[in-house]
């Protein structure tokens, strides 16, 4: 019963629960059954490199995300995040710091499959937490990212 719980502690959904409901705190929740019915959409293109969304939409399971201004709840979601990814297989991907705003990326799979990304964007008023859990194809997902910090 305590690893079910410390297992439930730890991951974006358990966060996106713990927030989801609190005010001040704006929450979106996709969950893998409306992943499938986007499934059946043509191909996304990307600008023009030709990077293609579909594969990855597919391949979705959930996403969670939370965005506050609320400082006590942004204090608390960062040290829920940091436990997290900490505790977890995840790696830190990407760091990004200018002027106070800090954004980083994780992700935990292998050389070819990514299983689960989080994303943690810090700036001074404002916090995003992002998680996406699937089976994306690490090559998909890094031209994605790559064309999105362009």
């Amino acid at each position: 019963m305590i690893a079910s719980v410390a297992m439930f502690a730890q991951s974006g959904r358990s966060i996106y629960q713990k927030y989801s409901d609190r005010e001040n705190v704006s929450a979106v929740f996709i969950s893998s059954a409306m992943f499938r019915m986007i499934g059946s959409i043509p191909d996304i293109q990307v600008e023009q490199d030709s990077i293609n969304l579909t594969p990855i939409i597919k391949s979705l399971k959930g996403l969670y995300i939370l965005e506050t201004s609320n400082p006590d709840i942004r204090e608390s979601i960062v040290g829920d995040v940091n436990s997290f990814v900490e505790s977890s297989k995840y790696e830190l991907l990407m760091e990004a710091k200018d002027s106070g705003d800090i954004v980083r990326i994780y992700t935990v799979g292998d050389d070819r499959t990514v299983e689960s990304f989080v994303m943690l964007a810090c700036e001074p008023d404002e916090i995003t937490f992002i998680c996406i859990d699937g089976k994306m194809a690490r090559d998909d997902l890094d031209a994605a990212l790559a064309e999105a910090m362009r």
